[in-house]
């Protein structure tokens, strides 16, 4: 489970340090990819894998499936971090992401995502605002 928020910088070769409290879960390496509201996503390989086997199995003759799997798998890359905690981001995640050299590095229960540091502020601020209401939507009263 990852959780918690992060501010490494980005340097010159696109690389970031990783929290040393994130790294335990990645030992076997991760998968890095496109998330929804142009984050980056990264995922320990058993949970990318499990994310993408109901699509995988998907019918390609559906529209909506071969969409997905193009931009979810297209974008993947797989990777592991260096010896000193280092996790490499491709420049095409990067652009897609608008990182440069400020970032966050979000804990998100089961993925960590990587956010270019003004985007995130703008989201965070957002979303604050309607957080309370959330939990009524994803926690339903039984």
């Amino acid at each position: 489970m990852f959780l918690g928020t992060h501010y490494p910088k980005l340097d010159d070769k696109g690389r970031f340090f990783l929290p040393a409290k994130f790294r335990e879960g990645l030992d076997e390496g991760f998968v890095i990819t496109k998330n929804y509201d142009h984050c980056l996503a990264i995922y320990t390989r058993e949970d990318f894998l499990r994310m993408v086997t109901p699509v995988s199995t998907a019918p390609d003759s559906l529209k909506r499936v071969r969409q997905f799997q193009r931009q979810f798998g297209g974008s993947a890359t797989e990777g592991v971090a260096d010896k000193q905690g280092r996790v490499t981001i491709p420049p095409p995640l990067r652009d897609y992401a608008g990182l440069d050299r400020d970032i966050v590095v979000v804990g998100a229960v089961n993925r960590i995502e990587v956010w270019d540091a003004a985007t995130w502020a703008a989201y965070d601020a957002e979303q604050e605002e309607t957080f309370a209401d959330m939990d009524g939507e994803i926690f339903p009263v039984t």
